[in-house]
């Protein structure tokens, strides 16, 4: 083993390695890496403060999007009141099926499909546990599943028969 002693075994200012071994917070994809910030951006601020400067910003607006929501109600829940709707969610997933179509819900991310752009609704139970699996299929061929946690099994034939009310009543396959 050879070991290296002097000035030539300091390290080599080159850009900075990435990936997720030298830098716990990069995921690619999801994020980019460590910004290069130099002495002459100034002071970073902590999280806390930033956030408390950034809501002070956004409360005039937050104000005018909730008073404009109030008085004036939307056209599409209107219509849901009509007919049948199908409505389960746990802590994570939701899953609402109406006259609009099916929206699919889990942590902060959203998919809403309409009654054209369906294929087909699965459903499927756990064996064992009290996971309620709801998958949309496209006629493209994908497929979009979101599992539920249930609070008890029995509650399985209930979201059965409501989710079928509710496809007999807006789902119309195509009869060829």
């Amino acid at each position: 083993m050879e070991q290296r002693i002097g000035s030539s075994s300091q390290p080599l200012k080159a850009e900075p390695v990435k990936g997720a071994g030298f830098d716990p917070a990069f995921i690619p994809g999801l994020t980019s890496p460590a910004s290069g910030r130099t002495e002459d951006d100034g002071p970073e601020k902590d999280p806390e403060v930033a956030e408390a400067e950034e809501a002070e910003e956004a409360a005039p607006e937050q104000e005018e999007t909730t008073e404009t929501a109030q008085t004036s109600p939307s056209e599409p829940e209107e219509a849901d009141a009509d007919g049948p709707v199908f409505e389960a969610s746990d802590r994570r997933a939701r899953i609402v099926a109406d006259s609009r179509g099916v929206r699919l819900s889990l942590d902060d991310q959203e998919c809403e499909f309409r009654w054209d752009e369906i294929g087909a609704v699965e459903t499927e139970t756990a064996r064992f546990g009290k996971r309620y699996t709801v998958t949309v299929h496209t006629p493209d061929r994908r497929w979009y599943p979101i599992e539920i946690e249930a609070p008890a099994r029995s509650r399985f034939t209930e979201w059965d028969e409501q989710l079928d009310a509710v496809l007999d009543a807006y789902f119309e396959e195509d009869a060829e």
